[in-house]
């Protein structure tokens, strides 16, 4: 299977999955212009399901280094593959919410908000089972995510302007739905984890390579979402009336679906394989500055606050500068 041994080659992984991270989410607002939201999101999992099986079979059993993909498959221990069934399940649960936060919200204020909550608890749970880094440090960068989220929903509410209680009530919605998405999705990643071998050369018997964890998480996913689907569709997103059904998409709108998922089991695959050279730190930074690349297509490609009033501008670029100094912090407390 393909490894690196190089640190820059790993650190370029690093910001290949910030970029794929910070990026999906664009095939989100293309789907939805003219379709419903499960429409998007069936396509989305089944994109993540395509690109560990093709990643699997290429770049997971090609060459003499680790173990292919199959052997793997065939010498783990069977709670290594639940854990990491396990960890797409509740990474599905928690995605899906962001997404229906996205829809709601807004890129630009969904996915800081969600995914500053996620890594928030991140922090907590990595330190708990491996208690390392400055403590310090990681309160500080912790307080200043949690800052960031703050400045996202002001300029949401400044966005909003002075509309009437009913209609304010329903546009934060979208911000407590990407909250409970991030407070569910900042565990996934650590249960992960625990189904991973920690020596890419030598793997250990029993645990899994990066490529055969991805292949059961996507699995994982992919069995929850039809229950997930149903829920989502029947309490929070009821509006698809007028709007084509699943068959009835055309095809070109669900490539992009797929795409969407495609981009994102990339970006996982190289944070996974690049975490071991890049070192936590940097890996973990990197990869968690994909929200500042969300933030900005939001802004530049889909001008979500062209007509916000200037304050709301103000607030976002708060939002942006106190989430890197957050960023900074953390790596600097777990360097």
């Amino acid at each position: 299977m393909f490894i690196t041994s190089h640190p820059t080659v790993a650190i370029g992984l690093c910001l290949f999955t910030m970029l794929c991270w910070g990026s999906w989410a664009n095939a989100q607002k293309y789907v939805t212009q003219s379709s419903p939201l499960y429409v998007f999101y069936r396509d989305y999992v089944y994109g993540i399901l395509l690109a560990s099986l093709l990643i699997g079979f290429t770049l997971g059993s090609f060459g003499e280094q680790g173990r292919s993909l199959v052997t793997d498959l065939q010498q783990a221990q069977v709670s290594s593959l639940l854990i990491a069934l396990a960890a797409g399940v509740v990474f599905n649960i928690g995605n899906m919410l962001l997404t229906v936060g996205i829809s709601v919200a807004g890129i630009s204020i969904a996915m800081p908000v969600g995914t500053g909550l996620s890594l928030a608890i991140g922090l907590v749970i990595n330190y708990l089972a491996e208690p390392k880094g400055s403590i310090p440090l990681l309160v500080a960068g912790a307080a200043a995510i949690l800052v960031a989220m703050v400045f996202s929903a002001l300029a949401y509410r400044t966005k909003q302007g002075k509309e009437d209680t009913g209609a304010s009530s329903a546009n934060n919605r979208g911000i407590w739905i990407a909250l409970a998405g991030g407070l569910v999705a900042g565990f996934f990643f650590r249960i992960t984890a625990e189904s991973l071998v920690t020596d890419l050369e030598s793997p250990e018997s029993g645990l899994l390579t990066p490529y055969t964890s991805l292949l059961l998480f996507a699995v994982g996913v992919n069995l929850s979402n039809p229950m997930i689907e149903y829920l989502v569709r029947r309490f929070l997103q009821t509006e698809e009336q007028g709007q084509p059904s699943y068959r009835q998409t055309p095809f070109n709108v669900h490539l992009a679906g797929l795409g969407g998922g495609v981009i994102w089991g990339l970006g996982m695959i190289t944070l996974l394989l690049g975490t071991g050279q890049a070192g936590d730190a940097v890996s973990y930074g990197l990869s968690q500055g994909a929200t500042i690349v969300s933030v900005l297509w939001g802004l530049f490609v889909w001008h979500e606050f062209k007509d916000a009033p200037p304050k709301a501008s103000r607030y976002l670029w708060l939002m942006g500068t106190t989430y890197v100094v957050g960023l900074v912090l953390i790596v600097l407390a777990r360097a």
